[in-house]
């Protein structure tokens, strides 16, 4: 007689419980029902209201944004952010992180990220135009970063390229504290008419719920709740919940999507992402005020038996959810299948107010749509001051043999050449890329075909000033990015975001997550670059141990004749450098402090949004009259290391000197904000500084180019010793010999 006894069944609370929702989560479920959810109900609930759904820590927080200005058409909200850039035209897009999936599984994780990032672009109409990235890794020696770093760029490559669209900028820094818990951030940027916008609220009941694209198999399957959740030891178990990406079928249905929208049959329409089905038809119909009901057995599925549960929580990659006009199905129908994409009217809008799903002749669900969305929980998390690093006065640093500190800094993993990444990316696919991370301009550049209009594009960061003080270093991520599209001439216009942080039900994470949201919110204000779209990535943990605070910023801004686009990449002999700004000596966190001295602290350099804004306007100024030859925004490793990029990517030598107080390794290496390093020709330098003051903004010749050498007090380096030690890392490092 056996011994064994069948397994007690679990109870919902304890199903709800391993779903990721809270006991108190769950008593709102059961008060707003006044019953229990079923296994199907409880599904749902639980991705809508996990944080990568509903941002239940960070919606109050997000508040402080600014998201209107002039140039704004729709702020956050919708799949992607749209901007004006005048003659009729738009540009939408947003960033988002694929963080979880791609440590898990590199190169599926990272390539289903541009996939989901593409669709919400042309979700709202527009035909992608560039794509970015921001990839954070851990420090190089970690026995799985190697692995990590080839299965990522692969991912990027792999279906950027298949799907031709161009990856044009982006940027790539290890550090250990993601060393559990990379980050993957991938933008895409879009171009429509401004007048052709689609949005995803159901307009009214009574309309056809289409399904298009590739079909439901079980992959990805709480992908979005194991998004909102820390790792642990064993997060390798989680490989099912990682979708698997197919960038052919994503080309077919760009095109089946922008056809469809151009002939007018779509009243609404939304890709399937984080949590596919469930989010996309909740949305539309929530947004729209009214109810839906599916037909599960109509679904295109590609594995056999699949439960509702399966259906609705799988994140199969390369899917839509269209919402089309009375009598418009056969429209769509003949141009799916001209795309060779599978197709299927799967429901209809009603105004029941609920979601109803029928599978296998049975109601396997049926919720009302208002406590999914708007009465997700909101959570005020406690907080407190994150620890600030103390201020370091300039006097306290060390010096360092200038030659090797030099060497040392443009050598090391964050600074060193990434052209071994950036070479699988295709950079020129579409014919219209001006700038990209090869040329030696501080922002991509894509024109707008058929135009004399290009946009800059960009995405910046630095880690290590957030985590010495969150406020300053949020603004810095903003202005940051508003310097670079200042450098090449544009006129910067809006952000996107991409917030990677820890536990926020931490009060030191959540008080990281507070102040950081603080401080770039101030620099959008004073600089008038609102935020029109953005991602919330949380939990990116690993035992406990959190990521440096990452707060990701993407811009876009306009030129309106790319032919004043300007880099540094065109410096002449003979031409004299000025350094717009004020140097002071701001040597806290910085690359010389860490790489040469081997110190982790002091307080970030401080931001004046004031200072950013004048000096940034007389830039831009100087880039539109014709007097800047050559531009370059100051950021990691300060003045010497701009002037070993602009060496490099002119191929010519610089003569530089200290004309200040400073001493002379302080002043070559501080990360001083607001400055630029500009390129004029000699007759021009007495109009710059002239200018400059007459604008209150500090300018100082700094320079002059010319010959084969980098020389300045105490340093004298060849052009070519620079190259070749800033190019040698990270190839040697991929092929195991770093």
């Amino acid at each position: 007689m056996s011994t064994q006894t069948a397994a007690k069944p679990k109870t919902t609370a304890e199903l709800a419980a391993e779903f990721g929702l809270k006991p108190d989560e769950y008593q709102v479920i059961l008060d707003r029902l006044g019953r229990e959810p079923n296994y199907v109900e409880l599904g749902v609930f639980s991705v809508m209201w996990s944080e990568h759904c509903s941002y239940k820590s960070s919606r109050k927080q997000l508040r402080k944004f600014p998201t209107t200005g002039p140039r704004v058409i729709c702020g956050p909200g919708e799949n992607a952010g749209v901007i004006d850039i005048d003659d009729g035209q738009a540009c939408i897009f947003k960033m988002e992180s694929h963080n979880h999936p791609s440590f898990i599984e590199p190169y599926q994780g990272a390539a289903t990220g541009v996939g989901g990032i593409m669709r919400d672009v042309f979700t709202m109409g527009a035909r992608p135009v560039a794509l970015l990235n921001a990839l954070r890794f851990g420090e190089p020696d970690h026995p799985k970063t190697r692995r990590l770093v080839e299965g990522v760029v692969a991912g990027i490559g792999g279906y950027g390229n298949c799907v031709g669209v161009p990856t044009v900028a982006g940027e790539t820094n290890f550090h250990a504290g993601y060393n559990g818990n990379i980050l993957v951030n991938a933008m895409c940027v879009g171009l429509a008419d401004a007048d052709k916008i689609f949005y995803s609220a159901a307009p009214e009941p009574g309309l056809p719920v289409v399904y298009f694209g590739s079909k439901t198999g079980r992959d990805g399957i709480h992908g979005a709740t194991m998004a909102s959740v820390e790792f642990s030891e064993d997060s390798e178990e989680k490989r099912p919940t990682v979708q698997v990406g197919d960038p052919f079928a994503e080309k077919l249905l760009i095109e089946a999507t922008l056809e469809l929208m151009a002939s007018g049959a779509v009243a609404a329409i939304q890709d399937m992402g984080a949590a596919g089905l469930t989010s996309s038809s909740v949305e539309m119909a929530g947004k729209g005020g009214l109810g839906i009901t599916l037909d599960l057995d109509k679904v295109p599925q590609r594995e056999e038996n699949m439960s509702a549960y399966e259906m609705m929580l799988s994140e199969s990659q390369e899917r839509m959810l269209a919402i089309l006009k009375p009598g418009r199905e056969e429209d769509g129908y003949r141009i799916f299948k001209k795309w060779g994409l599978d197709a299927a009217v799967i429901g209809e809008t009603n105004t029941s107010g609920h979601i109803v799903l029928k599978h296998k002749g049975e109601i396997v669900c049926d919720l009302p749509l208002a406590p999914l969305s708007d009465d997700a929980p909101l959570y005020d998390r406690p907080w407190v001051q994150p620890a600030l690093e103390p201020a370091i006065s300039p006097a306290s640093v060390a010096a360092h043999d200038l030659n090797d500190a030099l060497l040392k800094i443009v050598s090391s993993p964050d600074q060193a050449s990434k052209r071994w990444l950036w070479e699988q990316y295709d950079r020129h696919v579409m014919a219209d890329t001006l700038a990209d991370s090869a040329t030696g301009h501080d922002a991509g550049m894509v024109r707008v075909h058929g135009t004399k209009k290009a946009l800059a594009v960009t995405s910046d960061c630095t880690p290590r000033y957030v985590k010495a003080d969150p406020y300053e270093g949020g603004k810095q991520c903003v202005a940051e990015a508003w310097r670079n599209l200042t450098a090449v001439g544009a006129e910067p216009i809006a952000i996107t975001d991409n917030l990677n942080f820890g536990n926020p039900e931490k009060p030191e994470i959540m008080g990281q997550i507070v102040r950081a949201i603080d401080g770039m919110a101030e620099a959008c204000r004073e600089l008038a670059f609102p935020v029109v779209s953005g991602n919330v990535s949380l939990y990116n943990e690993t035992n406990g141990q959190a990521i440096p605070p990452t707060p990701t910023v993407g811009a876009v801004g306009l030129l309106k004749d790319y032919d004043q686009r300007v880099g540094f990449n065109r410096v002449r002999a003979g031409q004299v450098l000025i350094l717009i700004g004020e140097t002071v000596g701001e040597m806290g966190s910085t690359l010389y402090l860490r790489e040469v001295l081997n110190r982790e602290e002091g307080a970030p350099p401080k931001v004046d949004l004031a200072c950013e804004k004048n000096n940034g306007t007389l830039v831009r100024r100087l880039i539109k009259s014709g007097v800047a030859k050559g531009v370059h925004d100051l950021s990691d490793g300060g003045l010497l290391v701009a002037a070993a990029e602009m060496a490099l990517a002119s191929n010519i030598g610089l003569e530089l000197k200290n004309p200040s107080d400073l001493s002379d390794h302080v002043f070559a290496f501080a990360e001083d904000q607001a400055r630029y390093l500009i390129a004029v020709d000699e007759a021009s330098a007495h109009l710059v500084t002239a200018q400059a003051a007459e604008a209150d903004v500090p300018a100082a010749v700094v320079g002059v180019a010319g010959g084969t050498t980098l020389t300045y007090p105490g340093l004298s380096l060849e052009i070519e010793t620079i190259r070749e030690t800033n190019e040698r890392w990270l190839p040697d490092y991929m092929a195991g010999k770093a």
